[in-house]
């Protein structure tokens, strides 16, 4: 009877335990470029050293297509940097933020569900290698139409529009500047150049690193962060089109916001966001329908690269 008792006891205890590590880990999708994901998980790690939270970097694509599968019963606690277009079709699954407290957010980019906030605005550029250029004895491009040149052949890069956020919003940002046929012939041509088109922003920004390509159609932000991190001397220019942009977002899955350790985590997030502010003098590009479901599942449909 006694060896019974101790049994369950050690049972209970088992079971505490297991749930007591369940209780104090959160698990984060994000949608950000790996400098961010590193210096996430090193801050939350420094701010909640007795949690077990998981960032997981996941491509824009992979991670809505994820969680449509997914549903609530994901593994992810907090989605972190995901396109709005994105959040918009994962309204369904995503928990009612009304709760939180969003006085220090401008009220024009709050939706009114309230199912995910603000995070940042992330802007496009062209990122010119110089030293490459320099080398190969190439000029500067100064406009897309440089970019068709053939001397450029196999030097540039550009993110994927299929896979990555950032590919669409250039393809989208050139729909409307010249029309969707005139864009769409556009990247035909360029194809035709041999550009590299990657799975990701970041991947395109590596291959500017490694001397893969000269030219790369990225984030600012990578850009910065590989000029910053990698002594890279990337010069970013921005053509008379206007420099495309997308906003991003950061919710909760829906079931998962009452968890206090969840709750801690995502406000601790929010007070220490990393809103990408880009220089006035930037101009910005026509991103009309650029959260249109629809038109791009419609636009995508005619990417064939």
């Amino acid at each position: 009877m006694k060896l019974m008792l101790v049994i369950i006891t050690m049972l209970f205890l088992m079971g505490n335990s297991c749930e007591e590590a369940h209780n104090n880990s959160v698990t984060i999708y994000t949608g950000t470029g790996d400098f961010h994901t590193g210096h996430m998980q090193l801050l939350l790690e420094e701010q909640f050293p007795d949690y077990d939270i998981t960032v997981s970097e996941l491509d824009t694509d992979s991670q809505a297509a994820k969680l449509r599968t997914e549903g609530i019963k994901t593994e992810a606690d907090i989605i972190l940097c995901l396109e709005t277009s994105y959040l918009e079709s994962l309204h369904n699954i995503l928990a009612d933020l009304s709760s939180f407290d969003v006085s220090e957010f401008f009220p024009e980019p709050v939706p009114a569900s309230r199912r995910f906030l603000p995070w940042g605005i992330s802007a496009g550029t062209i990122a010119i290698n110089r030293s490459l250029l320099e080398s190969a004895g190439l000029p500067t491009p100064y406009t897309y139409q440089d970019l068709l040149n053939p001397i450029f052949n196999n030097f540039i890069s550009m993110p994927n529009p299929q896979t990555s956020a950032a590919g669409y919003m250039f393809l989208i940002s050139l729909i409307n500047a010249w029309g969707e046929d005139e864009a769409f012939a556009y990247f035909d041509r360029l194809a035709g150049n041999n550009v590299q088109f990657t799975g990701s922003d970041s991947d395109t920004v590596n291959a500017l690193i490694k001397g893969e390509a000269g030219i790369g159609l990225c984030m600012t932000l990578t850009a910065v962060n590989a000029i910053n991190n990698h002594e890279i001397p990337l010069e970013l220019m921005f053509y008379s089109e206007g420099a495309p942009f997308i906003t991003t977002g950061i919710g909760i899955i829906r079931g998962k916001e009452n968890r206090p350790v969840v709750r801690e985590v995502f406000t601790f997030i929010l007070r220490n966001r990393d809103t990408i502010r880009e220089v006035n003098t930037i101009p910005f590009a026509d991103m009309d329908g650029i959260y249109d479901a629809v038109l791009k599942e419609q636009v995508l449909a005619r990417w064939t690269h």
